[in-house]
């Protein structure tokens, strides 16, 4: 880890160039948080490859979804969506999109309707099946949470979930100004 640890400290550095003022100056934290700050990015890493594999985010056996699939089932679960809307919330550039929602579409998940508002755009909304193979994951997601939490206390699980919200939304708030910045450019 200590070598992990310098290499990304000096990668650190020949990046902050292309960082705005805001990133430049949280790039560069007190070597006592640095160490810190790259185990959790590599903490980070691993969490996102292991939990698509325990949660069965590989496709590969009958009525499983990819990631992708889960992510636009999830984002379309509330209300109805507009490639536009998707794009905000999943962060994906239209062409992505439309490829999504149209194999999606192919496997009945999802379907094209008018907008309930009266408004101009076609919004994506769940079918049934769609409803259902979202309701099997979630199901597949958290049975294998609990089993990775099974051991930890009450208190460690609200503590770790309030840590990871409050991560998620200093992420999203980055990402927004990062994607202000480069579309005011």
């Amino acid at each position: 880890m200590r070598d992990t640890a310098a290499n990304e400290t000096g990668e650190r550095g020949s990046r902050s160039a292309s960082l705005s003022a805001v990133e430049r100056s949280a790039a560069d934290p007190p070597a006592a948080v640095a160490e810190n700050i790259v185990a959790i990015e590599y903490e980070a890493l691993l969490l996102g490859k292991r939990i698509n594999r325990v949660a069965g985010f590989r496709g590969s056996r009958l009525g499983m979804l990819d990631r992708s699939a889960y992510i636009l089932l999830v984002s379309l679960e509330d209300r109805p969506m507009s490639i536009g809307e998707l794009s905000e919330i999943t962060g994906l550039d239209a062409s992505t999109l439309n490829r999504q929602t149209a194999a999606m579409r192919r496997q009945n998940m999802i379907e094209r309707i008018p907008d309930p508002d009266g408004g101009m755009a076609r919004k994506f909304t769940l079918t049934q099946e769609g409803e259902h193979s979202l309701a099997q994951q979630r199901k597949r997601n958290l049975g294998a949470l609990s089993t990775v939490l099974a051991d930890w206390s009450p208190d460690e699980i609200s503590q770790f979930a309030a840590a990871l919200t409050r991560f998620n939304r200093a992420v999203q708030s980055l990402a927004t100004r990062i994607d202000r910045t480069n579309n005011d450019h």
